[in-house]
């Protein structure tokens, strides 16, 4: 211990450098399209520090000093440290609150070499499945008779509750931006699914190389020294995107395992000085994956609604309708909502490539009053038809409102959506624009179907410039809120609409904003809030994003669902 005190100096300690080792781009990296927004990504600060989480030093591999961070967590040896798998090293120390200021015999909490470590054997640090395990236990020996333990605390350890959690997560970032040697931390950020991975990720801005290792609190104690662990930075290439480090997202995008029954075997393995291995890794199920952004480049049309037997305020939310160039139409299973990220639990193909639906201009959900959803189609040759019920195995039950080659709505229509318009009514209204710029609403369809039309909008340009239309929930008024997305990129909402007039309009996205790029747009409830106030988008390069809980304030959280690249 004197030996390891006497090698850190204040001057090797400064000398610190990364081990980084990232070589790869992970299936489905997370990449962003735009820089962090109070929509897409946070941004971290440097702050003092806590005492149960410091630095890790090694005299071993050129002195690469304070290489990673750790955490001192609970044990019966009151003596253990939890890491990442791959910075597993030789001749190591842990520094707590590490001071940089400082020799290392003034270290505040001073500085507890390595005994010995504990990796599971199956670990990887590389992009295959198996950096799922990238996490590591150390014990330490003894600071003048005294475990650590009982000099800095110890966080406890839980099981990671799933993919989607708001996480707070510390780190040490190398010197080369971090000239002031200062821990570092991203609060309270939102953490999402890496997919194809049992591991999660967090996109803030600041955690660059050094970080590795870093825990992420579910929660903090009240003084905020230690604190409930559901992570460390690691995974995927070691904790992060394969990138140059001059692009903007080698700090912001960092990954973590998840806590399942692996992790916990080999904390029992390390609090009882024993070295398992445990065979081979089968990585737990995954939650379902919508695919990939060069798929989703060829969604045309989508609508949301209940058509596999879920309901508001159910088990399970609602379901997404996506009609797809070639002619295919699929139908997504709504999830039980607890999992933002996942909002689906599966795909059921309803119309087969180059089928009858590559004639389909427009389709909307509409329900006249039944236990499932149906659906109204626009055909490209004039013909309107109504799918009373949709379900996993097709479309049913079909009637035509117009017949084929009837002029205006091959000719004039332009955009049509289906809603409750009517209060008391049911979800089976539908409000049309035109290419002249006038909008009618079409009431009751099941009683009336296309030939009770009121003009709420007389000819104009404006509403020519409508570029997507859809309806949820946005205000809790009696009947639904249309919104819409203008060629421009602003996107408006009229609330509690009625088949009598447009009511005043609430900006959520100014002209010139990132919606130009909103290729196509759905409103509905798919998360745990069953109120249909979350929009779904399929962006212009085929990345997917879900907005939840929307209101009159606007657009809050927004969910990577299916990644770019």
């Amino acid at each position: 211990m004197r030996d390891a005190i006497r090698f850190w100096t204040s001057q090797r300690m400064a000398s610190a450098t990364d081990p980084s080792g990232r070589a790869a781009r992970p299936r489905g990296l997370t990449a962003l399209r735009k820089r962090p927004s109070a929509a897409t990504g946070a941004s971290g600060e440097f702050f003092d520090g806590m005492k149960s989480v410091g630095v890790l030093f090694t005299t071993d591999k050129d002195m690469k000093a304070h290489y990673c961070t750790a955490s001192v967590v609970r044990s019966a040896g009151r003596n253990l440290l939890l890491t990442a798998g791959h910075c597993v090293g030789n001749r190591a120390a842990f520094v707590p609150l590490y001071d940089h200021t400082k020799p290392a015999g003034d270290q505040p909490y001073g500085v507890w070499p390595v005994k010995e470590w504990f990796r599971d054997a199956q670990y990887a640090s590389d992009k295959s499945r198996n950096s799922d395990l990238d996490f590591a236990f150390a014990s330490l020996a003894d600071n003048d008779g005294r475990n650590v333990e009982d000099v800095v605390g110890a966080n406890a350890l839980v099981r990671t509750p799933g993919f989607a959690n708001q996480a707070t997560v510390i780190g040490y970032p190398r010197v080369d931006h971090n000239p002031q040697d200062r821990a570092f931390r991203c609060a309270g950020v939102r953490t999402t699914a890496l997919p194809a991975y049992y591991q999660m990720q967090i996109d803030c801005a600041g955690m660059w190389g050094g970080v590795s290792g870093g825990p992420w609190f579910s929660s903090l104690d009240p003084s905020g020294d230690t604190g409930q662990i559901i992570g460390n930075v690691g995974g995927f290439m070691q904790g992060g995107p394969d990138v140059s480090t001059k692009d903007p997202l080698y700090n912001r995008i960092t990954y973590s395992p998840l806590y399942g029954d692996r992790f916990f075997q080999l904390y029992d393995d390390a609090q009882n000085a024993v070295h398992n291995d445990h065979g081979a890794y089968r990585p737990p199920p995954l939650p379902y994956s919508m695919g990939k952004a060069a798929t989703w480049k060829h969604a045309v049309a989508m609508t949301a609604g209940y058509y596999t037997g879920g309901s508001a305020g159910g088990t399970r939310h609602m379901d997404l309708i996506v009609r797809w160039d070639d002619g295919e139409v699929t139908l997504y299973q709504g999830a039980d909502g607890n999992d933002p990220t996942h909002p689906f639990a599966a795909e059921y193909q309803l119309a087969r490539r180059k089928s009858i639906w590559t004639n389909a201009v427009s389709l909307t959900s509409v329900n006249a009053g039944g236990r499932t959803d149906g659906l109204v189609v626009r055909w490209n040759d004039g013909e309107m038809t109504q799918y009373t019920t949709v379900d996993d195995k097709g479309f049913h039950a079909e009637k035509q409102l117009a017949p084929q080659k009837t002029p205006a709505w091959k000719n004039d229509a332009r955009l049509l959506v289906a809603g409750r318009f009517t209060p008391g009514g049911h979800r089976d209204d539908l409000l049309v624009v035109w290419k002249d710029g006038h909008i009618s609403v079409f009431s009751d369809l099941a009683a009336n179907g296309l030939t009770k039309q009121r003009q709420i909008v007389p000819k104009n340009t404006t509403w020519t410039y409508a570029g997507q239309l859809s309806t949820g929930s946005f205000t809790g008024d009696t009947t639904d809120d249309l919104l819409v997305r203008w060629t421009d990129g602003e996107a408006t909402v009229y609330p509690d609409l009625t088949g009598k007039s447009l009511p005043g309009e609430i900006r959520i996205r100014p002209r010139n904003s990132e919606w130009k790029d909103a290729t196509v747009v759905a409103a509905g409830a798919f998360t745990a809030n069953t109120a249909a106030n979350d929009i779904l988008v399929r962006w212009t390069d085929g990345h997917v994003s879900l907005f939840t809980g929307a209101d009159a304030k606007g657009l809050h959280d927004e969910v990577q669902l299916v990644p770019v690249g």
